[in-house]
Order: C-alpha cells, then sequence, then structure tokens
C-alpha cells in the first residue's frame, strides 16, 4: 500500500497554514509548503509565509529554499517534495502537505511524470509575446491531438518548449501516495473582507520596504512582476507606475480575482472534502485524519 499523504489545500487568506500547523502538531506531523513564491529566501510578508513564531516549532520544509532571481521550476518543486516527504515518513511522522498553488500540489500528490530539463530561455521569452489563445494554435498544429487545457498557459507554453526540444512526451501520472485531500475556504464576501484585512495588515507590517529591499538589492523588475499580486503591484507602485492608493484598491481586487481562479482549479477534484470553517474545523479535520490513518486501505 503506498504511504499516506494529508493534503490541506485553498484559498488566499483562509487559514490554511494555521490549521496545518494545529493537524501537525495534534498528529505528530512534519508540514511540506506548496506555494510556488514561498520557495524563495527574502519573500515573506508578500508571499504570506509563515513565521517562526507561527509554525509553534512544528518542522516546515520547501521555504527559503532558492534565491530570488533564479530559475525554480514545478519539476524542482515535485522532486524537493518527494524528498521531504520520504524523510518525513523515515522519521515516522505524519507528512502535511499545505498550499494554495494548485498546480505544485496536484504535482505532487498525483504524481505528475514531469521533464526536468532546463527551459530554452530565448524560446521562452519569444513565447511570452504571444496570448494564450495563439499559443494554443500554434500547439495545435504541432500536436493536433493534444489534450492540454487551452486555457492553461503554463502547460501550453511548456509543451511547446519540450516539443522544439525534441523532450515531449504527453504527461502521466505515477501516484505515491494514498491521499487525504482537505479544502479550505469561506463564503465569498467573508472571503473578501478577509483578503482586504490581511492586505492591510501585511502593508502596514512592511510589505512595501520588503519589496523595495529585493529591488534594491539587484533583484530584477521583471522577475517581481512575473511572480504576480503583492510583488508585481508593490514593483510597479516602487517604480512609479502608479500610486499609492490606486496600488492597493488594484492588488486588492487582483488577490481577490486571484482566489476566485483557485477555487475554479480545486472544485474540479472531487476527492477534496471541504471543511466547514464556520464550525470547528480543527475537529471535523481531525475526525476525518484519526479515520484516514487508522484505516489501512485508504482509498484514494
Amino acid at each position: 500500500m503506498l504511504p499516506k499523504l494529508i493534503v490541506i489545500e485553498g484559498t488566499n487568506a483562509s487559514g490554511k497554514s494555521s490549521l496545518g500547523v494545529a493537524l501537525a502538531e495534534r498528529f505528530g506531523g512534519e508540514i511540506v509548503s506548496a506555494d510556488s513564491r514561498q520557495v524563495y529566501e527574502g519573500m515573506d510578508l508578500g508571499s504570506g509565509k509563515i513565521t517562526p513564531e507561527e509554525t509553534r516549532g512544528v518542522p516546515h520544509h520547501l521555504l527559503d529554499v532558492v534565491k530570488p532571481g533564479e530559475f525554480f521550476s514545478m519539476a524542482d518543486f515535485q522532486r524537493l517534495a518527494y524528498g521531504a516527504i520520504d524523510g518525513i515518513l523515515a522519521r515516522g511522522k505524519v507528512p502535511f502537505l499545505v498550499g494554495g498553488t494548485g498546480l505544485y500540489v496536484d504535482a505532487v500528490a498525483d504524481g505528475y511524470e514531469l521533464s526536468d530539463r532546463a527551459p530554452d530561455h530565448g524560446l521562452r521569452a519569444h513565447l511570452e509575446t504571444f496570448e494564450t489563445p495563439a499559443l494554443y494554435e500554434m500547439l495545435k498544429e504541432k500536436l493536433p491531438d493534444t489534450d492540454i487545457d487551452p486555457r492553461n498557459r503554463h502547460r501550453v507554453m511548456r509543451a511547446l518548449e519540450r516539443i522544439e526540444a525534441d523532450d515531449y512526451r504527453p504527461a502521466g501520472k505515477s501516484p505515491r501516495y494514498t491521499l487525504l485531500k482537505l479544502g479550505v475556504t469561506w463564503p465569498r464576501e467573508i472571503l473578501k473582507q478577509r483578503i482586504d484585512e490581511r492586505l492591510e495588515r501585511r502593508l502596514a507590517q512592511g510589505m512595501t520596504d520588503e519589496v523595495k529591499a529585493l529591488l534594491d538589492g539587484g533583484i530584477p523588475e521583471e522577475f517581481l512582476v512575473k511572480l504576480g499580486l503583492e510583488y508585481k503591484y508593490l514593483t510597479w507602485y516602487l517604480t512609479g507606475k502608479m500610486g499609492y492608493d490606486q496600488m492597493v484598491e488594484e492588488l486588492g481586487n487582483a488577490i481577490k480575482r486571484f482566489a476566485k481562479r483557485q477555487m475554479t482549479w480545486f472544485r474540479r477534484d472531487q476527492r477534496i472534502h471541504w471543511l466547514d470553517m464556520a464550525g470547528d474545523p480543527l475537529e471535523e479535520a481531525s475526525g476525518l485524519i484519526r479515520d484516514f490513518l487508522e484505516d489501512s486501505p485508504s482509498p484514494q
């Protein structure tokens, strides 16, 4: 039987991190962060990275594993996550995969078969000049029977890159774990309020200074803009492309749109058990985890 992995996923500002810590404390677990921006050193407030105090001594993995500006792919994340989870299991602990980057979560949870070949940066820069529908048409010309989602820009671009490098094979899956997937979010109006409150709090804590320090430290503006959301809008503000009030308003709206896209991604997965956040999500999740860990067949 495959080893067991507990996944906690959901939207921005939903409380995933604190719930993950409480559950890991209760079940003797360690946490692997599944966030595409928290892997970078020095990107703390902007990425919503958990603080050392907030971890309450629970080991966290895949935070601060690469320097800003360096290339880091989904394949890199998957490789490091597999290593971290294997180490947790070897220590007799329970692995928790916690995060909101849906692709990263699924790459590990479902065992995506990925190429670890580094991209051709010249080709990528060329492809970036095209809108997603045009990229998909290029892919259809080269691979008429592709089943890649035409709206998934990342996968369309990677397929084109791999075809050009003669490294293409249809994406498959080789699951390594038996899964329990728990979902964390709130009704839309409550989530909007939580997003606004968190943004205000992080700005007060010095998020603007964090991004300024990255720019002053030589991190390219293009890299920060490509990371999106907080890093994108604060970079635009700090480089004079928009005023402060405009930045705050547009950033808040962008985070809300992103949360909506996150839910669209997660809702496709019927395995996710959505916790009742208005009730007692800790106890609800604990009951599900207890049954999962005690049940030997543990269906996927």
